[in-house]
C-alpha cells in the first residue's frame, strides 16, 4: 500500500511540473502571440491549468477548501475571458467602421 502512496506522489508532482512548463509555454503565447485571438486563448488555458494545478493540490495534501477555491478561480476566470472578449470585439469593430468611414472618403475624393 506504501508503494501506490508513493506512486501517486510521483504521479502530482509530475503533473504539476508539466503543468507548470505548460503554463509556461501559454505565457509566452500571451506575450507573443501574433493575434488578440491568439492571447486570450493562452490566457484562457493559463487559467484552466491553474484551476488543475489548484486541483491537483486538494488531492495531494488533503485540503477540501481548496477545491472551493478552484470553483471560485474558474467563475473568475470564465469572466475575465469573457470580458477581453468584449472589449477586444467592441475594439475590432471600431477599427472596421473607422476603415469603412476612410475607404469611403477616398472613394468619395476619386469621384471628384
Amino acid at each position: 500500500m506504501e508503494t501506490l502512496s508513493q506512486a501517486y506522489e510521483y504521479l502530482f508532482v509530475g503533473a504539476i511540473v508539466v503543468l507548470a512548463l505548460l503554463i509556461f509555454c501559454c505565457l509566452i503565447r500571451a506575450i507573443k502571440g501574433p493575434t488578440i485571438s491568439d492571447r486570450i486563448v493562452a490566457i484562457n488555458m493559463i487559467g484552466t491549468m491553474t484551476i488543475m494545478i489548484i486541483a491537483i493540490l486538494a488531492v495531494k495534501i488533503c485540503e477540501g477548501y481548496l477545491v472551493d477555491v478552484a470553483i471560485i478561480y474558474a467563475m473568475i476566470s470564465f469572466l475575465a475571458v469573457v470580458v477581453l472578449t468584449k472589449v477586444f470585439m467592441g475594439v475590432y469593430k471600431e477599427r472596421e467602421e473607422a476603415r469603412k468611414k476612410k475607404e469611403l472618403e477616398q472613394s468619395q475624393k476619386e469621384m471628384n
